[in-house]
């Protein structure tokens, strides 16, 4: 790779932009001093991407090693209410594409953290011990707030609504991990696995993304949610509020504990 420029870093990868010996621009993400955990965070994105690709617009996996992946670049533009639009229909198809069983033949990881994928038979169970219940013992909470959780945590199967068939998702759709290109939606970073649709929906609307309303609309005309869906939009953000407080600390805890109280409440 020639003509390199620097973009930074996330999470501890340096984040670059060069060019290929035959003229294709790429993005690399790259560790220095050696692979180390990066190895299996690098295949499991590539993994991720290339389940992903068969059904949606993802960038294209170049290489990947131990130390490096090095995507196809994706040039962007400003959303439209036409891409979005394009984009919820293209996320229910996506969706709808399935896969075997609850979790992924491969390594998981949400940033940096590793994530358990072994498969489940039922979205509840794996919900609770292979997302929620491994990150409420990492992210340091009060014993009250731990208690809470627990307590939603069962709440899960009274909670989760009618029974859905895997779905193949993202399993870390917030808005910044998705880049608007040729009028739609183009998905990257992903923590893809096989899971609840409501999941990566409810993560689209944590921390907003443009034009959400039109993509919901084209998604539900596409492929329709199961009533209540708005309800358990609390439920789906459980884990992902987790990792931002083992992340980045207690500035997310109240946002934390505000989804499981929700949580409690459509319970009674």
């Amino acid at each position: 790779m020639r003509s390199t420029e620097d973009l930074g870093s996330s999470h501890g990868w340096r984040l670059r932009r060069g060019v290929l010996d035959d003229g294709r621009e790429v993005f690399a993400k790259t560790l220095s001093g050696g692979a180390g955990a990066a190895s299996q965070v690098f295949g499991s994105e590539a993994a991720g991407l290339r389940w992903l690709g068969e059904a949606i617009t993802v960038p294209e996996v170049v290489e990947v090693a131990g130390d490096r992946l090095v995507l196809s670049w994706v040039d962007t533009e400003a959303p439209t209410p036409a891409a979005a639009e394009r984009f919820g229909r293209d996320l229910a198809r996506l969706h709808r594409a399935g896969a075997p069983a609850f979790g992924a033949p491969w390594p998981g990881f949400i940033a940096e953290l590793p994530m358990d994928n072994a498969p489940a038979d039922d979205w509840p169970s794996f919900y609770a011990a292979r997302r929620v219940l491994p990150f409420v013992r990492r992210a340091g909470l009060p014993s009250d707030d731990v208690r809470l959780l627990e307590r939603a945590v069962d709440c899960f199967p009274e909670v989760a609504g009618p029974p859905e068939p895997p779905a193949r998702i993202h399993g870390d759709l917030w808005s910044g991990n998705v880049l608007w290109s040729g009028g739609t939606g183009v998905l990257i970073d992903p923590a893809a696995h096989g899971g609840h649709r409501e999941t990566d929906l409810a993560m689209l609307a944590l921390f907003g993304v443009p034009y959400q309303d039109r993509i919901l609309g084209a998604y539900q005309e596409e492929s329709p949610l199961a009533d209540g869906w708005r309800e358990r939009v609390p439920l789906h953000q459980l884990h992902p509020l987790l990792v931002h407080v083992v992340l980045f600390g207690g500035s997310y805890r109240e946002s934390l504990m505000a989804a499981v109280r929700r949580v409690l409440t459509s319970a009674r």
